[in-house]
């Protein structure tokens, strides 16, 4: 893994059980993503594109390979270490935003802090927290919408918000799973254009998954999967 490198797998594989038959999604993955890089990931639905994006997030347990964050290896950790991990270094921004519905829209933003803090290495007070969310909603022009639950935003308003929550503590990595997919072409547009600004502003790196030419147009570089692996003469480093 170069200097130059935030985040890289190492041909990941997985299967599932279902029933007394093995079902194989990906089939030795690689992936590499720079510091500061907007790397766009395409492909049919179907493809593994969401499974390896949970792997590469640490959300999901590969059946095998590495996935390096900054030289870590997220899966060789425990539990509460890789969670801690995941929570330091990684936002996510979902095609169907994942907001808690009990919660308000500021709550919604500053719950990565309290879950920081739960397991003792919170780099914000929760006063902190707080504030810095009210900051980056009144920037999202949702000033007037902090108070409101999930049920009462539009699709675009609760995006903004996923967004808001997946940058408060400042991850040095962004992914992001389809998160115009769910919205028409107006509002997607401008949740795309404020998602690529805030990557360019704070120097994210960045995968997007997309179905979108016009989003892959916005990135550095475009890579392709296919039955779950990446089709390596579309320009995709493959790491050693």
């Amino acid at each position: 893994m170069s200097d130059s490198q935030i985040l890289v797998a190492k041909d990941i594989r997985k299967s599932f059980q279902i029933g007394d038959r093995e079902v194989g999604v990906l089939h030795g993955a690689h992936l590499s993503l720079n510091r500061g890089e907007r790397l766009c990931m395409m492909g049919a639905s179907g493809a593994g594109k969401s499974t390896f994006l949970h792997i590469l997030g640490l959300l999901e347990r590969p059946t095998e390979g590495e996935v390096l964050i900054d030289g870590q290896d997220g899966w060789s950790l425990g539990n509460t270490q890789r969670a801690s991990l995941r929570n330091r270094t990684l936002g996510f921004v979902f095609q169907f935003y994942h907001l808690l519905p009990e919660l308000n829209a500021l709550e919604n933003v500053v719950l990565p802090a309290r879950i920081a803090a739960s397991h003792g290495d919170s780099p914000l007070t929760l006063q902190e927290a707080t504030a810095r969310a009210k900051q980056s909603l009144e920037k999202f022009g949702l000033e007037n919408r902090m108070d409101h639950r999930p049920s009462q935003l539009s699709g675009g308003e609760q995006q903004r918000v996923a967004i808001a929550r997946a940058l408060l503590l400042d991850p040095p990595v962004l992914i992001a799973d389809e998160p115009t997919g769910n919205l028409d072409t107006a509002t997607g547009g401008r949740v795309l254009e404020l998602l690529l600004k805030e990557q360019e502003e704070r120097g994210l790196s960045m995968i997007l998954v997309t179905h979108d030419p016009r989003i892959a147009e916005a990135c550095d570089r475009v890579m392709a999967m296919q039955d779950g692996q990446i089709q390596s003469d579309t320009g995709v480093e493959i790491p050693h």
